[in-house]
């Protein structure tokens, strides 16, 4: 009859409380795999390299290893870092009300709990005494219960989801914000920061957000449930809740013992399916150059490795995991008669009725649950201290901003174009006549360096840009031309000098660096935006979105208007690539633009973006490399018809006559000092180009 005594009510505690009400051993709790496998412990990390540079130093003084104690208050520090801005906020007052509102239902669900308690209580006495009367009363009080408890239950869990979902949204937002200032995303590309900044922000967050409500609800849960319940046990049988307490506390104790292999196994699984998982969107993006090669053998053995290698690791954290779930069930189960065999001999005297031992054997489920928290979530427990270091890690690495700790660095300003000086001649000399055309960029006595290994690679350069000054930059492949526009755009500051840009003093009061309007940058292999063959053309001076039911979105070209579709099209007639409007089915068609075009129509749909942004100066690394020199030549008279200064780079030799300034680069010595750059001006060639002008 004890197995039956209480009816199947669930509590805030967590899930198994059906089963606590009605007295049968509960499951084994949830693994919460997708949280597990999503994350990867960098604690782990460092300790793995600690260990491994001792092994080669294990005779040098090691220094302290931080207690246990420490390590707590560090990763409290960095859950608090992590958590505390949304609820100080700008959505503050809905947040705390929404959690107010949240701890309120769960309050109440834990009290409906406490009443169930006593109606097995009083339906088992009813029961035991043959009262129909007084057991169809209790019966009675359980259905009206039933039906008024359950939608505190339901409204609980929902409130506690949509504030999950409306503080993930803010994260999400507040971390892409941070991630997509000042290239600080490139940077952390180019440097190797940190892992997986993408599955930080997407999985991380997720994780956290979810997981840090749903255990500040199961601890807020377990206290009250513990007042609740310990006051009930105690007053039936006081020894009971003393070894109640005694076993939870071993069982703790032991199954953190048992159980801390797991979390160096879980991160090991995480880091070698990611592996795996890599290996195939390479396959996947290189699909053509892989054909070509025939390297599908290659490719399926490497494939093999990696699934082989998170094979036999997930065989380790399975038996692991059996050895943890061998003294788990054991602790579950081996407890559960015993509340009603210490409490029987009370009833069997006549001190308390069969009621009561109902009563106590559902307050001991309810308590020995409250107090083997970590027993039952220390596998979830694990993972989310993984996702608290992981986040917190990414938030040290922005807040931080990745700035250069070099003593010399790149001076990058920007002026207002009133403020550019008269013209001088680019190598020092003395000024020649020239027509007295705006300046647009400024190169003093500069010195690149790899931000790596802080390798010289261009020595105490200094160049002058005006309007009209076509540039082409040349020299032996590795010699640093490609650093140089790296520079320019600020994502090298390793060196020495200055590089000053003369802007429209609009985009400076906007407090923006660049903008399309200003300076645009054409990659030899042009980004390819997901999204219609519009929004290729557009970018990146305007911004389309179909995802808010087709609406548009200015960033900040107020002074460019955008294109019509007509203008669209006739700049793709220009750049020869009106036939793919009807191949494609539209501007508003969706590909895969990187996979359906060819890289020479993707360059030259680049050379379209320029031509629509109208840039005063434009920066071309081998933008050309893929077309013929017939196509060549007329993108590079389109651009110089249409007024746009150009620094480009080039190996070609037929290049020089869209240019009338050259910068040769050699490869710099590493023991001198001597610049090793020289700038030679194509009389010719400005002149061929003042008249196309």
């Amino acid at each position: 009859m004890i197995l039956i005594t209480a009816p199947p009510f669930p509590t805030p505690c967590s899930h198994l409380v059906l089963l606590r009400h009605l007295h049968l051993p509960p499951p084994p709790p949830l693994r919460h795999e997708s949280t597990i496998h999503r994350s990867k412990i960098s604690r782990f990390r460092r300790r793995v390299s600690a260990v491994s540079s001792s092994s080669s130093s294990s005779l040098l003084p090691q220094p302290p290893r931080p207690d246990k104690a420490s390590e707590l208050r560090a990763l409290w520090k960095r859950f608090w870092k992590v958590a505390a801005p949304y609820w100080f906020s700008e959505d503050k007052d809905q947040a705390r009300l929404r959690l107010a509102a949240v701890f309120a239902l769960t309050l109440a669900t834990t009290g409906i709990s406490v009443g169930f308690n006593f109606l097995g209580r009083d339906f088992y006495n009813a029961l035991s005494n043959k009262d129909q009367e007084q057991f169809t009363k209790q019966l009675l009080y359980y259905l009206c219960g039933f039906a008024g408890g359950i939608p505190f239950f339901v409204l609980r869990d929902y409130a506690k989801e949509t504030l999950s979902l409306r503080w993930r949204s803010w994260m999400t937002k507040h971390y892409l914000q941070r991630y997509l200032k000042d290239q600080t995303f490139y940077k952390i590309q180019s440097q190797s920061m940190i892992d997986n900044p993408d599955q930080r922000i997407v999985d991380d967050l997720s994780s956290f957000t979810s997981t840090a409500l749903s255990f500040s609800l199961t601890l807020f849960s377990a206290t009250i449930d513990l007042i609740s319940f310990s006051n009930i046990l105690f007053t039936i049988y006081p020894p009971l809740f003393l070894l109640l307490l005694v076993y939870s506390l071993g069982g703790t104790a032991i199954s953190v013992f048992i159980g801390k292999g797991l979390v160096n196994l879980n991160f090991m699984q995480e880091k070698k399916e990611a592996d795996f998982r890599y290996n195939l969107v390479r396959v996947r993006e290189n699909a053509e150059s892989i054909a070509f090669y025939g390297g599908e053998q290659n490719e399926m053995q490497l494939l093999l490795e990696r699934f082989r290698s998170a094979f036999d690791n997930l065989t380790e954290l399975l038996i692991a995991s059996r050895n943890l779930e061998f003294f788990t069930d054991g602790y579950r189960y081996l407890i559960q008669i015993l509340p009603a065999a210490l409490v029987a001999p009370m009833f069997f005297s006549g001190k308390i009725e069969f009621g009561v031992i109902n009563q106590s054997v559902s307050a001991f489920n309810h308590i020995l649950g409250d107090f083997s928290l970590v027993v039952y979530q220390f596998q979830a427990i694990s993972a989310f201290s993984a996702v608290i270091d992981r986040l917190g890690e990414f938030d040290d690495l922005l807040d931080n901003n990745i700035t250069s700790h070099t003593m010399d660095e790149i001076e990058l300003t920007y002026q207002s174009a009133e403020r550019s000086s008269l013209p001088v001649d680019s190598n020092g000399s003395s000024v020649q006549s020239r027509p007295q055309n705006q300046k647009l960029l400024e190169i003093e006595e500069l010195t690149l360096q790899t931000p790596t290994n802080r390798t010289t690679l261009l020595h105490n350069l200094t160049a002058y840009i005006y309007d009209k000054d076509h540039l082409l930059i040349m020299g032996p492949s590795g010699s640093g031309k490609t650093s140089l526009l790296r520079a320019m755009a600020g994502l090298w500051r390793s060196g020495k000098g200055r590089i000053t840009f003369y802007l429209n003093p609009q985009t400076l009061e906007n407090s923006v660096k660049t903008s399309p309007g200003d300076v645009l940058f054409l990659p030899q292999r042009p980004y390819m935006v997901l999204g219609t063959l519009r929004q290729q053309l557009l970018y990146p001076a305007w911004t389309t979105t179909t995802m808010d039911g087709g609406s548009e979105r200015d960033d900040g070209m107020d002074e460019l208007k955008k294109p019509t579709t007509d203008d669209l099209m006739r700049t793709l007639k220009n750049v020869r690539l009106g036939h793919i409007v009807d191949r494609f089915g539209g501007l508003d068609s969706f590909h895969e633009w990187s996979s359906v075009l060819s890289l020479g129509e993707q360059q030259r749909l680049a050379f379209a973006r320029l031509l629509l942004c109208q840039p005063k100066l434009a920066l071309l690394d081998e933008s050309t490399s893929a077309l013929d020199e017939a196509n060549e030549a007329h993108l590079y008279q389109q651009i110089q018809s249409a007024g746009i200064t150009y620094i480009s780079i080039g190996h070609r030799q037929t290049l020089t006559k869209f240019h009338n300034k050259i910068l040769h680069i050699s490869t710099a010595d590493p023991k001198s000092i001597e610049r090793n750059w020289r700038i030679t001006e194509d009389v010719n060639a400005r002149e061929d180009s003042l008249l196309n002008q």
